[in-house]
């Protein structure tokens, strides 16, 4: 079944209006597959009906649908791998070091916000990269933060349960007795990597209101969906949720350049990470 471009137009509307994300002419491949099996379902000839049903529908619960279909990405667990090296060796250690200085007995805090966590698998690879450099946490208060778009990628992230599959897609082998147990042919995360973790529905676009203030904020790969002027809003917003010298994470193919200058670009071996500034000037 093939979207024609007036139907295109018509879901491309209503899922920017919806949750920001662009679909231009090159994406009708995305619809399809994505909204195919929606179509097909609910018993429906075409995506134009699909609309017209969603646009109806007063419980919101098909546009949810559409949402969690069009905004459902790939994922693993430490994926790029880059990101939680610069996260291990550079800026834990260093807030670690920031946080001795300030009080030398404790207790020490850590807010992470991972701003478009999916199913999950972002967030608690965060968490096993505190643990694993941090390793006793009895003096530390940390929160990490998921959100995401998706009703069911945060039900499914807080289930925090992953296949077999799951797991070696990106996450040694030989580590997976450490941080997860097995329970009713799934395994999920271990007790004291979930207790960090909470996961909420959060629509980046919107007032970033509520959420508190972090140390780190790892928004990778969900920028590229928006406008150029939803970009430059985000990642200001992004800046005001970030305590002083702050860090952000963003996408390996990702850049701030032309976007906003509340960041510092630095580089760490092989990683790019941003610090928070009021500062015009982008190094």
């Amino acid at each position: 079944m093939q979207v024609t471009p007036e139907e295109l137009k018509l879901i491309a509307d209503y899922v920017k209006s919806l949750c920001g994300v662009v679909l231009d002419s090159s994406k009708a491949y995305l619809v399809e597959s994505r909204l195919r099996p929606l179509v097909q379902e609910l018993g429906l000839s075409n995506y134009r009906e699909l609309y017209f049903k969603a646009k109806s529908d007063a419980t919101g619960r098909l546009s949810n649908r559409i949402v969690d279909a069009i905004t459902t990405q790939e994922t693993s667990f430490f994926r790029d791998q880059s990101p939680f090296e610069l996260l291990k060796h550079k800026l834990l250690p260093e807030h670690a070091d920031r946080c001795a200085k300030a009080s030398p007995l404790g207790p020490y805090s850590l807010n992470i916000w991972s701003a478009a966590s999916s199913t999950g698998q972002e967030a608690y690879s965060i968490g096993i990269s505190i643990k694993q450099v941090y390793q006793d946490l009895s003096k530390w208060r940390i929160r990490i933060l998921g959100t995401d778009i998706s009703d069911a990628a945060v039900a499914e992230a807080s289930y925090a349960r992953y296949s077999q599959l799951a797991l070696e897609r990106g996450f040694p082998r030989e580590q997976i007795n450490t941080y997860f147990k097995p329970v009713d042919g799934m395994w999920q995360v271990n007790d004291e990597i979930r207790a960090m973790a909470t996961f909420r529905k959060f629509n980046l676009l919107g007032p970033l209101t509520g959420l508190g203030r972090f140390d780190i904020i790892y928004c990778r790969n969900v920028a590229i969906y928006f406008s150029p002027e939803n970009r430059r809003t985000l990642f200001n917003n992004l800046a005001d949720q970030l305590n002083p010298d702050g860090y952000l994470v963003i996408g390996s193919t990702e850049s701030l350049l032309g976007i906003t200058e509340r960041f510092k670009r630095l580089e760490y071996l092989n990683s790019i990470c941003y610090r928070v500034t009021n500062s015009a000037q982008v190094i």
